[in-house]
């Protein structure tokens, strides 16, 4: 207790009986002060320890109310009064047993474990139009016009037809690229056309010891600049651009749009450029290998198109009716392609034959082809997602109908959603099914059954707002592929064998599930697609 404090609690305890001679008794001592009459001797003047004198008692009020004044006053405490002293005091000590607790600490801890916000870079939120104010609506009597007689429409008669919706579809022939977040008539940046015309097939590395390339996946970061709104709906689709000197990355979402990020770029919004050159989903892309400055995209709404940013045009390569599902590289110069529908076909097409049509159409599984992936040494090979089966086909044995599998790729319960060799040998398979199973099978030999090698449990139930996962190699080591996981939100990296080599997770700038993901071909790099259109990357 404070000095003031202590001299306001000694002056409330001076009383007016006090102040008039009476001395208060404890109350354990009841005892009564007996009365002097004038006959009694005088007593002796000397006085109990107990007993005060009026005198007294007052010199020291005095006395007390002296150094209250003076302490008051003072140029210490800037003349504030008792109460806000006593307030402050209480101040302190509250602020005192808070820190004892730990809770001022807590209450920060509590902000930093909230959940975070999504990255505000890439494409800015567009806001819906103001509406036109329409004028109040008055009845006709009111208006004191006379209502119209309206008669029923006749019954129909006969059968009833259903007409199939399809979306819109673009005009076939090149279309030009045209930025939808910049303004009309603007041209592609410079940098960016010189980015894509870098070539970077000969710093591509070699595979690494395998603890090497663990010790380089741990190594690999994100931060909040590598996050950026890419698309404006969910992504499906997502590849790298093969150059070095910046990383450059490519996605499809399910409305048609196609969008270019340069990770560090000055142009668009924060580096990022977005096309419309289809409809309806992106579902597979890839840069040509040959030519860097070409982004191939296939589309649901049947339509095969060339990115030319040379040219500035998205070139029509091959379009149909049906619905497209997947494509890839039949020849190393990407000259040929082979393109899967969702009828179960398969369609050979040389983008060097003048037209947008098919060399030839193959008819492979009934009901859908879901992926399809070229062997890369043995270009003639080329392997199927079918219904619950991968088939492994030779392009130079193929015919109209009826077509025999060189090798199968047995033990699916449920639908596949791709397959894939492995990118330098092509001697294992990749598989991800709906049976929650990523299976590794092992192709070298091309045996008629293809054994299994490896089976790991994985979820990959989706559902209806999630993009299909899908376990993707990494094109620098042969033997490890990465898969996106829900629970925790991350992306895993396992060997052929099954053993996890390392799971990227981040709670502040990964907080959502990643189903579309891919590796960089030359450097350490690996993106993300979520389906709110960002991409998130991890780099050194």
């Amino acid at each position: 207790m404070t000095t003031k404090r202590k001299l306001c609690v000694q002056l409330q305890k001076i009383t007016s009986k006090e102040l008039d001679g009476v001395v208060r008794q404890p109350a354990r001592k009841k005892t009564t002060v007996c009365k002097r009459y004038d006959s009694s001797p005088e007593p002796e003047e000397t006085p109990s320890k107990k007993t005060k004198t009026t005198t007294d008692i007052e010199n020291k009020s005095q006395t007390i109310r002296e150094d209250i004044k003076e302490e008051c006053t003072s140029h210490e405490d800037g003349g504030l009064s008792v109460y806000e002293l006593e307030r402050l005091e209480n101040i302190r000590q509250n602020k005192a047993f808070l820190s004892s607790m730990n809770i001022l600490q807590a209450a920060e801890d509590l902000k930093l474990c909230s959940k975070p916000k999504p990255s505000h870079r890439g494409l800015s939120r567009s806001f819906a139009a103001v509406e036109e104010v329409l004028p109040a609506r008055k009845s006709l009597r009111l208006q004191k016009i006379k209502a119209e007689v309206l008669t029923l429409p006749r019954e129909p008669r006969g059968t009833l037809t259903y007409t199939k919706y399809s979306s819109p579809k673009h005009p076939s022939g090149p279309l030009p690229m045209n930025p939808v977040n910049m303004e009309q008539g603007s041209k592609l940046p410079s940098q960016l056309v010189e980015l894509y015309s870098e070539d970077s097939a000969k710093e591509r590395k070699m595979d690494l010891e395998l603890k090497e390339y663990c010790s380089a996946l741990k190594h690999m970061r994100i931060t909040e600049h590598t996050v950026a709104k890419v698309v404006k709906e969910r992504i499906v689709s997502a590849a790298f651009h093969p150059c070095t000197s910046r990383l450059l990355m490519a996605t499809g979402d399910k409305w048609g749009n196609l969008g270019l990020w340069t990770l560090g770029g000055d142009w668009g919004d924060d580096g990022v450029l977005l096309f419309k050159p289809h409809t309806s989903p992106v579902s597979c892309m890839a840069f040509s290998r040959a030519q860097p400055t070409q982004l191939l995209s296939l589309s649901y709404d049947g339509s095969l198109r060339c990115m030319d940013v040379e040219k500035a045009v998205f070139d029509d390569v091959y379009d149909i009716e049906e619905g497209l599902r997947t494509f890839d590289f039949l020849s190393h110069d990407c000259s040929t392609l082979l393109v899967g529908n969702w009828n179960g076909k398969v369609a050979i097409v040389d983008r060097r034959t003048p037209g947008n049509s098919h060399e030839s159409l193959h008819n492979m599984d009934p009901k859908n082809v879901r992926c399809v992936s070229v062997h890369p040494l043995q270009k003639q090979y080329f392997a199927v997602a079918e219904n619950r089966m991968v088939s492994i086909y030779d392009s130079r044995c193929l015919k109209k109908n009826r077509n025999q599998a060189v090798s199968t790729l047995q033990g699916h319960s449920l639908s596949i959603s791709s397959a894939y060799f492995s990118p330098r040998t092509g001697n294992r398979v990749l598989t991800s099914c709906l049976d929650d199973h990523i299976r590794i099978y092992d192709t070298s030999a091309m045996t008629t059954e293809s054994p299994l090698l490896t089976s790991i449990r994985h979820n990959m139930q989706t559902g209806r707002w999630l993009s299909k996962v899908s376990a993707v190699w990494d094109p620098k080591q042969e033997d490890c592929f990465a898969v996106g996981k829900f629970n925790p939100r991350s992306v895993e990296v396992f060997h052929e064998s099954g053993k996890l080599q390392h799971s990227f997770e981040d709670p502040h700038h990964l907080t959502t599930v990643l189903s579309v993901t891919a590796f960089h071909p030359t450097t350490n790099a690996l993106l993300g697609g979520n389906s709110s259109g960002r991409l998130h990357v991890f780099t050194d």
